[in-house]
């Protein structure tokens, strides 16, 4: 069977793949292509198309393509439930879903800068997720550290960082200068990049990226962000009569879709339950 997507894969793309390698159809064929040329090529090549708007084969509300396929075609490996949110989380940059989630998207990120061609990405792509379902499927107990001497001195050094948890920090002038600025766009899209905030503070990206979380709630950047959308959203779901589109885009997200997947994933509601739910006037 022949399928088709998106040129430059990182998570799905290539997640999806392997899973039909190995689960589905081991002599699949893939084609990856600029979106502009999909449905064209689709015809050409008989190709399914996936992980693309407006086809079968793509994400749902808070679901990504590769849990659609599990879905779609009955797979119940365990191995596989237990990557289906690390995939998942990976891929909507929602790296709270799995622990594992964040090193999926770093190692992605970096297979896809090193190899710019697509194909060649897909075969060390699919090493990569054999790895994973190995780990998933025979590893789960495995530590690194065996050692009793080192088991300890890491207990002992995971005390310390969790005292240091505990200690209140004092806000520095640039985090303060920093919660302002993002007040100050509340009321905007809130579209600035953690890169143009640190220019502006005159203070490292890195450095801001790493110490964020201490003085803002132990959110990172990106998490705090989506935090003041959703409030914002929420307030003018109780006190607007705005469409959703328009809550959407007055909140800074891509679309709806995005916007409603977001929402339902902070508050347990999409955002038109909320609304319904609001007592009456």
């Amino acid at each position: 069977m022949r399928w088709i997507t998106r040129e430059k894969p990182k998570i799905d793309r290539i997640a999806c793949p392997w899973l039909i390698r190995r689960f589905i159809d081991p002599e699949a064929q893939f084609f990856f292509v600029p979106y502009a040329e999909i449905a064209q090529r689709a015809r050409e090549l008989d190709a399914v198309p996936f992980d693309i708007p407006e086809v079968e084969f793509t994400h749902y509300e808070d679901r990504c393509t590769f849990d659609y396929f599990l879905e779609k075609y009955q797979l119940k490996d365990q191995a596989l439930l237990l990557l289906a949110p690390i995939v998942r989380g990976a891929d909507t940059d929602d790296h709270s879903i799995a622990p594992q989630a964040a090193g999926l998207w770093a190692i992605s990120a970096g297979l896809a800068y090193n190899t710019p061609d697509d194909h060649a990405l897909l075969e060390k792509g699919l090493l990569l997720y054999d790895a994973l379902y190995s780990w998933a499927a025979h590893l789960q107990g495995e530590k690194h550290t065996q050692n009793p001497t080192e088991k300890l001195f890491l207990r002992v050094f995971n005390a310390y960082l969790q005292e240091q948890q505990q200690v209140k920090h004092k806000m520095p002038v640039w985090a303060k200068e920093l919660k302002e600025i993002i007040q100050d766009q509340i009321d905007t899209n809130l579209s600035l990049s953690l890169k143009e905030i640190s220019e502006g503070l005159n203070v490292h990206p890195a450095y801001v990226s790493r110490e964020f979380s201490k003085y803002f709630n132990n959110l990172s950047y990106g998490e705090y962000i989506r935090k003041l959308r959703i409030d914002k959203a929420m307030e003018l779901l109780t006190a607007s009569g705005h469409s959703l589109a328009e809550i959407a885009y007055l909140t800074g997200f891509s679309d709806q879709s995005h916007f409603t997947r977001i929402f339902r994933k902070h508050t347990g509601k999409s955002p038109a339950e909320y609304r319904k739910s609001l007592p009456k006037k």
